[in-house]
Order: structure tokens, then sequence, then C-alpha cells
């Protein structure tokens, strides 16, 4: 298993640890995946988390106690369970809230009221991932940052125009064809 120190917040490791070592979980870092944060697989009769290399602390720690969860749930109803069900949301919820002290403040109040109802995916919360984000090393500029009328580019390289917010998204306008998409605010951009 890697040294987890450099990766988790202070005070964390040893419930992790705790957790990693009682369901002999097979821990692997690897490096940035553009579909996934982290995810869980049980082959061959052992358990196995991935979590990506380039999350802060904060959601490095939030990624891994979610698929923690999984691992939980694997163990206590087999494959009798939907993956993101009750028993996951109860069993993530009881991970996540002893360890609320040790997030910041401004993450503390945003964490909690996601774990009433936690959502199959922590990038599904915009709110969650806006605090999170602020303590990111390698800062990324999202469709949220720049104003409407705004032209940017996505990472294949097509180029768009920000034209306004609907409810929950943006709508862009592709230049390239000149087709409508909509846009989640966290969508990464190069302006």
């Amino acid at each position: 298993m890697p040294s987890l120190e450099h990766y988790l917040p202070e005070h964390s490791l040893e419930s992790v640890e705790h957790w990693l070592n009682t369901y002999n979980c097979h821990l692997h870092i690897k490096h940035p995946r553009r579909t996934k944060l982290g995810d869980y697989r049980y082959v061959q009769g052992q358990h196995h988390i991935t979590i990506n290399n380039d999350l802060n602390q904060y959601s490095f720690l939030i990624t891994l106690v979610h698929e923690i969860a999984h691992m939980i749930v694997k163990e206590t109803y087999a494959s009798r369970v939907s993956p993101h069900g009750m028993e996951w949301k109860h069993t993530f919820r009881q991970l996540m809230i002893p360890l609320l002290p040790i997030f910041p403040p401004e993450i503390q109040q945003v964490l909690a009221k996601h774990l009433k109802n936690p959502k199959a995916s922590t990038s599904s919360d915009y709110q969650l991932i806006s605090s999170l984000r602020k303590f990111d090393q390698n800062k990324t500029m999202t469709i949220s940052d720049i104003p409407n009328g705004t032209e940017f580019f996505t990472s294949n390289g097509k180029k768009f125009l920000k034209e306004k917010k609907l409810r929950t998204r943006f709508q862009c306008k592709c230049l390239t064809n000149n087709r409508t998409y909509l846009f989640s605010p966290l969508a990464e951009i190069i302006v």
C-alpha cells in the first residue's frame, strides 16, 4: 500500500488505514483520469480501490471514503443492493461524520449538507465541488468563471460561445458546427 500521508489531511490517516487493513484492500494511486476520480472493484476475492493522484487532500479523502463505503457494502450485502442505494448512502455517511472536524469550516458546512443525501458522484454536487476546488494546487478555469458572450475552447479543441445560464447548466453554441450544447458549471475550459 502506498504511503498515504502525502495525500490525506492530518488526523485522517489512522481511520483510513484501519478500514483498508480490516478489509485487506489494495489501494492504487493513479495518474489523473478524465472520467473518474476513483473507483472500487472486487476481483478474484480481492478488494481494489484506485484514486487519482492529482486531487487535493480533502477531495482525496472524500473520494477514498466514497470507495471504502462501496467496499464495506460489498462485504456486508454482497451484490444484493444497488451501487449507490440506501445501504451505500448510510455507510458513506457513517464513515464521513467522524471525519467532518478534519475539514476546513467552508467545506464542513457544504459536506454536512451533502451527507444528508449523498449523490453517486461528488462531482454532481456543485456546491461541494466549488468549495473543494478552492484547495486545488493547480487552478483550472471553468465555464462558471467567464461571462456570457465569451469564446472558449474545450480540451478536444472545439470552439464555443457561452450564451446563457439555464437552471443548472450553461447553454453554449459550438462555433464549429453551429449546434447548441449544455455544459456543467464545473466544465473545465481554455480561454
